[in-house]
Order: structure tokens, then C-alpha cells, then sequence
């Protein structure tokens, strides 16, 4: 496989082209499976409740399992990849998903769901998460670092737009188990590209990263104890940088705001007025396209501008798109006004916060992310419950998603109110 990569490389440089791209490209198409199998849930409610008979509630709290662990894998995966490599880590990710996804076919109780598409699924897409992303990311470019930040992030909207509209078809004209057939083939094809043509650093094919002719030296080789440690240890300098915690704090209110809430219970949101899942999958298909334009246009912002400021307008103008949401008459017009204007907003907020996390914690930056991405995470959780128990106790989403939006007006005005205490510029605080 190392031959193949190389003959490739060698072709591609005399382009003019760096393998740098390769490994993104294949990190795209990884991270865009993942947030498939991550985005089954939202087309899974109705008809396990159909089924089975459990309740939303009951439904909502198995998923919240698989994001807990979906974002407390995330710092330990970057430790993995830092001791074993991006390929091992990636493929090991990939074959728990398919186990989760393969048992849930033939599941017919609620701990089997729990377990399959709550514990094994949220290990298996938590190997590689965001963290992923940042770590390639980091090693793989100097140049164009929020760019490709962007690009990757975009991979879970665009997993939305491939994914979802024909998931919920099939769901609907064969049934949900087809929809899980469908996530399975693509992580198997997904695995054979990453066998063929991921590579861990520049070095391991005789480059230097993308934008610049010097290679970082060798990270020193740790004990597999030490290493499996070092998140801890890590998340002990950080938690004294303030930084750290507003990008845990923004982070934890933006899983609330999006994943958690939004591609869990959108579908199921507009179902309650009457719109078939298809065309509500098509709603989530269109924020995947807009935030496709979002995000990578964030990375590239990101690249130019104060992420801070950035954070700030993405919070405050994502909030307001949750607010107006209970107050629309839920028309197809409305939900298309929603879905361009929160699209454009759905995780743009992932490239300037992995910039500043690069800004101000190095070389440890992906294991900071990772804890950051916790947070995000622990958002997505409370709100995929929350918001199941207030459907289950309420018979209305309306007051979660309500209640998301005042949350993204706080991030916002505590973005403001950072940048008002610390001034126009943050020097970069190393733990």
C-alpha cells in the first residue's frame, strides 16, 4: 500500500499537486460516512415508535448515550492517532460502526438499541469525530489550514445531503433496516480507501507538509500508559487557559443547537405538522447544502479574520434562526427561509474554533480540541434528551428549540463580553 501511495504522490508532484490533498480527500469522504451512520437517528424515531411502541422519550435517551460517547472518545482518539497512527484508529472506527449498525438490524428491545446504535455506534464515530480532522489538519498543512478545516467540517453537512433524503426513503418505502443496509456498504467502501491511501505524516512518504519546505521533528515515542494519560494531563494545563473554557462553554450550547437537537428531532418536528419525512429530509438536505457554503466559507474567513468576532456573529445569528423557528407558520416557504438562513450557520463555528485552539495550545491542539469537542458533545446530548422528554411531556418540540436559541444569544454575548475583558487581540497562551 506504501508503494501505492508513493507511485501517486509522485505523480501528483509532478503536477504540482500535493498528497496533502489525497489525505484530505480521503478524510472527507470518512468523516462524511460517519456523520451518515451519525444521522440515522433522525430518520429512526417514528418508525421505532411505530415498531416497537417505545416513547420518544425512550428513543431520544438511547441516542443521547451515542453522543455522550460520540464526544468523550474524542480526546482519547487523538491520543490513538498520535500513538498508533490515523489508518489503525480510523479502521478500527469504522468496523464498530458496522457491528453497531449490523446488530441493530436484528434488534427488537430497547437495551439492544441503547447498546448497538447508543454504546458501540458512539465508540466507533467518536474514534474519529472532529478530532479527526484537526488532527490531519494540523500535520498535513501549514497553508490553507482554515480552509481545509472548513472543507472538512462541511463533510457532516454534505453527509446530510447524501445521506438523509435517501435514508428516509428508503425507511419509508422498504423500511428502516434498508436505510442502516445502505450506511454499512458505504463505511465498507469508505474502509478500502483509507487501506489504500492514508498515510499518517508527510514524512512517512518522503514530504514536508503542504506550505512549507521544513517538517516538524518526530514526536517523541510514548508508552501506551502514557499515552492513554496524556488527555488527562492535557485537560489539566488547559482548564487554566481561559480560552479553554469559552471554547468548551460555546461549543457545549452549539451540540445543543444543532446535532443534538436539529438532526435528531427535526424530522420528527415536522412531522407534528403534518410533512412526510421524506420532505423534511429534503428540508435537512437543504441546511446541509447552505452550511456546506457556510462552513467552508467560514474556514476561509477564519484564515483572514479575529475568530473571536466570527464566533460571535455565528452564536447570534444562529440563535435568532432558533427563536424565529416556534413563531413561523411552519409552511414549506417558512422552513426553506430557516433551513438557508440556519444552514449557512450549522457548524461554521468548527473552523474558527479549531483555529484558536491551534492559536493557543500547539502541539497539543487536537487533544484540546478533542476535550472542546466533549463539550460539544455533553450539548448534544442533554439537548437530544431534553428535547424528546419536553415532546413526551409537552406533545410540543416548539419550547426546546425555543430554549436552544436564548442559549446561542449567550455564547454570543459571551464571545462580546471575552473579547471586551481581553482586547482586539489574544496572545497565545502555551500550557
Amino acid at each position: 500500500m506504501t508503494a501505492l501511495s508513493r507511485a501517486l504522490a509522485a505523480r501528483l508532484a509532478r503536477r504540482d499537486i500535493h498528497y496533502a490533498w489525497v489525505v484530505a480527500g480521503v478524510t472527507f469522504l470518512t468523516m462524511l460516512v460517519t456523520a451518515g451512520a451519525v444521522g440515522i437517528p433522525g430518520v429512526l424515531i417514528g418508525p421505532l415508535q411505530d415498531e416497537f411502541g417505545w416513547t420518544t422519550g425512550q428513543i431520544s435517551a438511547a441516542f443521547a448515550v451515542r453522543l455522550v460517547l460520540f464526544g468523550l472518545m474524542g480526546p482519547f482518539a487523538a491520543a490513538l492517532m498520535n500513538r498508533f497512527g490515523l489508518r489503525p484508529v480510523i479502521l478500527a472506527s469504522q468496523a464498530l460502526i458496522a457491528l453497531g449498525l449490523l446488530g441493530a438490524i436484528w434488534m427488537t428491545q430497547l437495551w439492544q438499541l441503547t447498546l448497538l446504535l447508543g454504546v458501540v455506534v458512539g465508540l466507533g464515530t467518536g474514534l474519529t469525530a472532529m478530532v479527526l480532522g484537526a488532527t490531519v489538519v494540523s500535520r498535513w498543512f501549514v497553508a490553507r489550514r482554515g480552509l481545509v478545516i472548513g472543507l472538512l467540517t462541511a463533510s457532516t453537512a454534505t453527509g446530510q445531503l447524501v445521506f438523509l433524503p435517501v435514508m428516509a426513503a428508503l425507511t419509508d418505502s422498504i423500511g428502516w433496516r434498508a436505510a442502516l443496509a445502505l450506511s454499512l456498504v458505504t463505511l465498507m467502501l469508505a474502509a478500502g480507501l483509507v487501506m489504500a491511501l492514508m498515510r499518517d505524516r508527510p514524512r512517512d512518504l518522503g514530504l514536508t507538509p503542504f506550505g512549507t519546505d521544513r517538517d516538524a521533528p518526530p514526536p517523541p515515542r510514548q508508552s501506551l500508559g502514557a499515552m492513554m494519560l496524556s488527555p488527562l494531563t492535557v485537560l489539566r494545563d488547559a482548564v487554566r487557559v481561559p480560552m479553554f473554557w469559552l471554547l468548551f462553554g460555546t461549543f457545549f450550547i452549539c451540540g445543543a443547537s444543532t446535532n443534538g437537537l436539529v438532526q435528531t428531532h427535526f424530522i420528527a418536528l415536522c412531522g407534528d405538522y403534518g410533512m412526510a419525512a421524506i420532505t423534511a429530509a429534503g428540508m435537512l438536505a437543504v441546511i446541509g447544502v447552505f452550511d456546506f457554503v457556510g462552513t467552508v466559507g467560514s474556514g476561509w474567513l477564519s484564515d483572514r479574520h479575529d475568530s473571536r468576532w466570527l464566533l460571535f456573529w455565528y452564536y447570534g445569528l444562529r440563535g435568532l434562526s432558533l427563536i424565529w423557528l416556534p413563531f413561523s407558520d411552519f409552511s414549506l416557504y417558512a422552513l426553506a427561509i430557516f433551513a438557508i438562513f440556519y444552514g449557512l450557520d450549522w457548524v461554521a463555528t468548527v473552523p474558527p474554533t479549531v483555529k484558536l485552539a491551534t492559536e493557543h495550545f500547539g502541539e497539543r491542539a487536537n487533544i484540546v480540541f478533542g476535550w472542546v469537542f466533549t463539550g460539544h458533545q455533553l450539548g448534544a446530548a442533554t439537548a437530544a434528551w431534553a428535547a424528546g422528554e419536553t415532546r413526551t411531556a409537552l406533545d410540543s418540540y416548539l419550547p426546546a428549540f425555543f430554549a436552544a436559541g436564548v442559549l446561542c444569544i449567550g455564547a454570543a454575548l459571551a464571545i462580546a463580553a471575552f473579547i471586551a475583558a481581553s482586547g482586539p487581540r489574544v496572545r497565545a497562551a502555551a500550557t
